[in-house]
């Protein structure tokens, strides 16, 4: 171990760690926000005829799986395995299944929503799930925020909006109008459905970061624990919506890619929640909106409004007025 002598806020190590600090952070943030931008635009890559050729659901196995493997390599490499000395208690462990049973709850409603709206109008209330996640933020882990902390998630909550808004294609929308009535439709049913799925969303997050942070062990091995529930109910899951694609049936390169991208940013997000917190994870989440369109503007040759200024002057400024 090297151990260095005297380092005080006026020495040369004291000035420079938390710029180190703050650039790892900043590094680490922003290819979290690249992975998250990218999927949406790698997903349309994969298409075949406008459909995706492989099982969606095996994807999250795969994903699931990625992420067990790596935090288990990575426990061994760093000599984790000294924090067990013997099977871990129950108690210790079971709190890890309820994020896994949370997340597979809203992989399962997203589907069931799809009848009772069109995904135009899903795309655009789901962002009331980055309210619902800084309101159980503050009510279960007690952190309280300032009235301006608030006004920023509400300007996160609005660009959100505005983007999703933007983003709607106005020609499919009147065609839609002349031959089957309004193209943005809801029913009661469906609007309650969003609420339970943004609910259930900042629920997994902020549970998620409570265990995480209340239990002294390593994150590898904490991920281990996370993961391993993870494959095992989603690989329950899929079993039971599994259709006629075969389990790697479709899978191309560019799918891989997929699978590694959000492994690693699902274990990105698991150092955020652990050392940082899940109002970050909103941020991260919102500026790869902006992300998606300008990769699909670049690739997919998908055309820029000027109304996509005003979400990214939003989020800068719900930005400034919630770390300032």
């Amino acid at each position: 171990m090297i151990v260095i002598q005297n380092v005080g806020p006026s020495s040369p190590a004291g000035i420079w760690r938390p710029v180190l600090k703050r650039i790892v952070w900043g590094l680490l943030l922003g290819l979290m926000v690249l992975i998250y931008g990218s999927h949406a635009p790698l997903i349309t890559l994969t298409k075949v005829d406008g459909r995706v050729p492989f099982s969606a659901s095996s994807c999250v196995v795969m994903i699931e799986l990625f992420k067990l493997l790596i935090s288990l390599v990575t426990l061994v490499s760093t000599g984790g395995t000294s924090a067990v000395h013997a099977a871990p208690p129950l108690a210790c462990v079971a709190p890890y299944a309820v994020p896994a049973v949370l997340y597979a709850l809203n992989n399962n409603l997203v589907v069931v929503m799809q009848a009772y709206m069109d995904p135009s109008s899903y795309q655009v209330l789901s962002n009331l799930k980055i309210a619902s996640t800084a309101l159980l933020y503050s009510l279960c882990l007690g952190k309280r925020l300032r009235p301006s902390q608030w006004l920023a998630v509400g300007l996160l909550v609005s660009a959100g909006v505005c983007h999703s808004y933007s983003s709607l294609d106005p020609g499919d929308s009147e065609g839609a109008s002349a031959e089957d009535g309004p193209g943005l439709h809801i029913t009661a049913w469906g609007l309650f459905l969003v609420l339970v799925y943004c609910c259930v969303s900042g629920l997994a997050a902020v549970y998620t970061e409570r265990v995480l942070k209340s239990q002294k062990l390593p994150l590898s091995l904490q991920n281990l624990y996370l993961y391993g529930f993870g494959v095992a109910i989603n690989g329950v899951s899929s079993s039971f919506v599994a259709g006629e694609k075969g389990f790697l049936e479709g899978y191309s390169g560019v799918v891989w890619a997929i699978i590694a991208g959000q492994a690693a940013n699902g274990l990105l997000m698991s150092v955020v929640l652990k050392h940082g917190s899940g109002i970050t994870r909103l941020f991260v989440i919102s500026c790869s909106m902006l992300v998606t369109a300008l990769l699909s503007w670049a690739v997919l040759g998908l055309q820029l409004t000027p109304f996509f200024l005003l979400p990214v002057s939003m989020i800068g400024l719900a930005a400034f007025m919630y770390y300032r």
